[in-house]
């Protein structure tokens, strides 16, 4: 009598890798059981679990590792995939590249050097107002450094932009 009161109060969970049973109580259980049911369902839905119905009590919730694993619905990166016309092609060579080409940096880079002189030339003190702008000063700080008014100051500064445009393009952010 007592082995069946015993039995009523534990229920058994199944580890595979050490092949053992363990005892745990119906709360635990119910709780594990919940978790690899839903664990369980959710990758049969993707085709990753193809465990028998009869060999369910052996699911344990470490799926990578289970003979029953498959593949299913997931795609790597690196794997070729083919259209309906044969062409094969790679996910990964599908993802846009964050990195600028080294073509473009350098040529972007060139012309910055060119838009800089072009600017010294048309206001030597830009370098100045830069360094001032920069160190958080405005418009009328930064023109009472260089002994000019702020409107003087505002004035060349429309003048020198408004030929940088005509020179190196409307689109060339200044």
């Amino acid at each position: 009598m007592s082995n069946k009161r015993k039995q009523s109060q534990f229920k058994r969970i199944y580890d595979k890798q050490s092949k053992t049973w363990y005892e745990v109580t119906p709360e635990q259980y119910e709780e594990f059981d919940h978790w690899r049911t839903n664990l369980r369902k959710r990758e049969q839905y993707h085709k990753r679990c193809m465990c028998p119905k009869s060999k369910w009590w052996l699911c344990d919730g470490m799926c990578d590792d289970c003979e029953f694993h498959a593949a299913g619905d997931v795609l790597s990166l690196d794997k070729t995939v083919s259209n309906d016309d044969g062409d094969e092609t790679c996910l990964l060579d599908s993802i846009p590249s964050d990195t600028s080409n080294l073509n473009d940096i350098i040529l972007d880079q060139i012309l910055m050097r060119q838009l800089i002189k072009r600017l010294v030339e048309l206001m030597p003190e830009a370098i100045e107002i830069g360094k001032l702008r920069q160190q958080g000063f405005k418009d009328e700080a930064i023109a009472d450094r260089l002994g000019i008014k702020r409107t003087t100051f505002r004035s060349r500064l429309s003048k020198a932009e408004e030929k940088l445009r005509e020179e190196f393009g409307e689109d060339y952010p200044f």
